[in-house]
């Protein structure tokens, strides 16, 4: 089975009721998972980048489940992800150490399905906000 690691990239996790219960679900049905909760492990949002690149090295894959806000993932996540995806770790001529792992966007929307349309009060699919945000991890990762 694969190592599985869950970076949970909610401020107030227990504010949450949909988020607590995909990191439950997650939990409860997969057994080798290891599950950081930047909002208990970070409130500061200063992010140890050593232990954090060391769990994902040890991780196949690398879910990051969080709210969609704005458009985008929570400041706590952005900010991780500077941090962690880093120069020599993620890209850069040494950047290959994320190399073949997979990675999840595991995501909750506050809205209504037909708000994410291109007549709904967003504006636009969540497939089509998604680019935006997947070709910048993309890019650096």
């Amino acid at each position: 089975m694969s190592q599985v690691l869950v970076i949970s990239g909610h401020p107030e996790l227990d504010s949450s009721y949909t988020n607590k219960v995909i990191l439950n679900q997650l939990s409860d049905n997969i057994s080798d998972i290891e599950v950081r909760r930047l909002d208990t492990l970070y409130p500061d949002y200063k992010i140890d980048v050593e232990a954090e690149q060391q769990a994902m090295i040890k991780a196949d894959v690398i879910v990051l489940q969080f709210p969609f806000y704005w458009y985008s993932m929570p400041a706590l996540l952005k900010k991780w992800m500077d941090d962690v995806f880093s120069f020599n770790f993620a890209y850069g001529p040494e950047g290959d150490k994320l190399k073949g792992k997979d990675f999840i966007l595991s995501f909750t929307v506050g809205g209504p399905e037909e708000s994410y349309d291109p007549l709904g009060y967003n504006h636009f699919t969540i497939e089509r906000c998604f680019v935006r945000c997947s070709k910048r991890l993309i890019l650096r990762a």
